[in-house]
């Protein structure tokens, strides 16, 4: 019963206002049609209980086929509905670099002719990752001399791989990573995740981050505790993360390798990831999709489910099985045809 209360509250009607013409589909049970016939009572004659049967069930088609056509008429749908599921993927926050060096090449120059800039590469293989997956949650960020959030947090793929392409534009040459990082980390929300969660950097440089923005950082990792992934575009030729510098090792002589190791302080687990080229680009993403593969509850969306046809058909079987009734009813007042007389025998003289 509750099954049915519960299927009843989930439908609706287009036109509600012809519902209230439902009670007309009991007419049936308390009138039907009569033929006239010569016969004066049935009174004297027997309980027939087949008899009975088949004028309830005449009379429950007379219903069905009313009710039915009343509700087409309102054309019903059954509700769309939510349901919780559970798949694998990842709530993925991506922080990408926009600095004007990431329109060089990985050799450090201008493309030219089929070569690919650093962030051509990277939004052509973000691209491709997103989606690669069914479950994954996006949200993109892009930073320069300010970070700029291009896209929430979402399982609408296709316009997660719009945002990356969006993100084409040349920004300062200062790379403000700590102002980035918080924002990126925003994206998550404020309440414990039910899903792993993770913070890609795509950046091919970096930048002192102030110690009060470090302290910030600190708290905002210890609260979300996402994994931190950073993929570094190195430049061929340029310093490494593990590099150090052959002077003083200060953050402003080794901006990378610093950067790392404040990483590795924040005790959220964490990987870097080097990339001289599109080919190493696309060996990291594989490798990050590789680890992160842990169960992410989603939400399946039901659409509107129209039910006229199902309506139409009911009142259909209530007319089938009425012209089925009549065509099965006899004719009690036909007089029986007379019998067939012989012709009399003629008898011939001898």
């Amino acid at each position: 019963m509750s099954a049915v209360l519960d299927l009843i509250a989930r439908c609706g009607a287009e036109r509600p206002a012809l519902l209230w013409l439902l009670p007309l589909a009991l007419l049936p049970l308390v009138a039907a049609p009569r033929r006239r016939t010569p016969l004066p009572s049935l009174s004297a004659v027997p309980a027939d209980p087949l008899s009975r049967a088949l004028d309830g069930a005449l009379r429950a088609a007379a219903c069905l086929a009313l009710a039915g056509h009343v509700v087409a008429l309102a054309g019903p749908y059954r509700n769309g509905a939510e349901v919780t599921r559970t798949g694998i993927g990842a709530e993925i926050s991506m922080l990408i670099d926009r600095s004007g060096s990431m329109n060089e090449t990985f050799a450090g120059r201008q493309p030219s002719g089929a070569e690919e800039s650093k962030a051509a590469a990277s939004r052509r293989i973000l691209g491709d990752f997103v989606g690669s997956r069914a479950h994954d949650l996006f949200a993109v960020t892009g930073f320069s001399t300010a970070p700029m959030l291009v896209l929430p947090m979402t399982d609408r793929h296709e316009a997660v791989r719009a945002a990356i392409r969006a993100i084409d534009r040349p920004g300062l040459d200062y790379t403000n990573v700590g102002r980035g990082l918080a924002l990126a980390l925003a994206q998550f929300g404020s309440g414990p995740g039910t899903a792993s969660r993770v913070l890609l950097l795509v950046s091919d440089g970096a930048a002192v981050i102030d110690p009060r923005v470090q302290d910030a950082l600190r708290a905002a990792f210890a609260k979300v505790r996402p994994n931190l992934y950073w993929l570094f575009l190195r430049t061929k030729g340029s310093p490494g993360i593990a590099d150090r510098p052959a002077g003083e090792d200060t953050p402003q002589a080794a901006p990378e390798r610093h950067l790392d190791l404040f990483f590795k302080s924040l005790g959220a687990p964490y990987r870097a990831f080097e990339a001289e080229g599109p080919e190493a680009v696309a060996a990291a993403i594989r490798q990050i999709e590789g680890l992160e593969r842990d169960p992410i509850p989603y939400i399946e969306r039901r659409p509107r489910r129209d039910l006229t046809g199902a309506a139409y058909a009911a009142a259909l079987l209530g007319l089938v099985l009425l012209i089925l009734g009549k065509l099965a009813e006899a004719d009690l007042g036909r007089a029986p045809a007379p019998a067939a007389t012989r012709a009399p025998e003629r008898r011939i003289a001898a």
